[in-house]
């Protein structure tokens, strides 16, 4: 199984989550592939990532993440907690601490969705922060130096036990993602 986890304000119809669709469909059709929406809310869109993982187990499945930005956040947290492996894109690492600067209405231009981030969501987001990462092994993280939405370095302090690429230049949405996708697959799925 693989789920990708998009970011914060992002959907499945962002480009990284439409070449990652496409590239599972064309080269691992056997592997059962979730993309779902997340709602605003951080408690329901853990909770619905919650069912998918326990689902996903109870049907004997290996559980494999991708998460890009605030999404990799949430994968981090779902692989400590079920196990599996993830790869991490321009993952947040403390998203909490950027969350005022959120409140308030908000608009998905992926969904055309209208909603709002309150002062609730930052200790709701907060309740799933891996202080920690204690399985090092099972995450690759891909950074970019010029990330302009997050500190690259707080990644590499973070994931400094896990396996990095860090490459100069690029941006939040990692350029040149889809020519990542081979050795993300490699590495999810351990092949050679």
């Amino acid at each position: 199984m693989l789920l990708y986890i998009h970011g914060f304000n992002s959907s499945p119809l962002s480009e990284k989550g439409i070449v990652t669709a496409q590239f599972m469909a064309e080269f691992y059709p056997d592997i059962t592939f979730h993309q779902p929406q997340l709602p605003p809310d951080p408690t329901d869109g853990v909770t619905l990532l919650s069912s998918i993982v326990e689902s996903a187990l109870a049907q004997g499945e290996t559980l494999n993440f991708i998460g890009s930005s605030l999404g990799g956040y949430y994968a981090s947290y779902l692989v400590e907690k079920y196990g599996g492996r993830a790869v991490l894109i321009n993952p947040a690492v403390k998203p909490f601490e950027l969350f005022d600067e959120f409140i308030g209405p908000q608009h998905n231009p992926y969904t055309d969705e209208h909603y709002q981030v309150v002062a609730q969501h930052k200790d709701d987001v907060k309740a799933f922060n891996t202080e920690a990462i204690l399985n090092p092994d099972r995450f690759l993280v891909l950074l970019q130096s010029s990330d302009e939405v997050l500190d690259y370095r707080q990644a590499v302090q973070k994931y400094h036990c896990c396996q990095l690429l860090l490459e100069a230049g690029g941006d939040h949405s990692f350029v040149g993602y889809d020519k990542k996708l081979k050795r993300i697959c490699q590495f999810l799925f351990l092949d050679k």
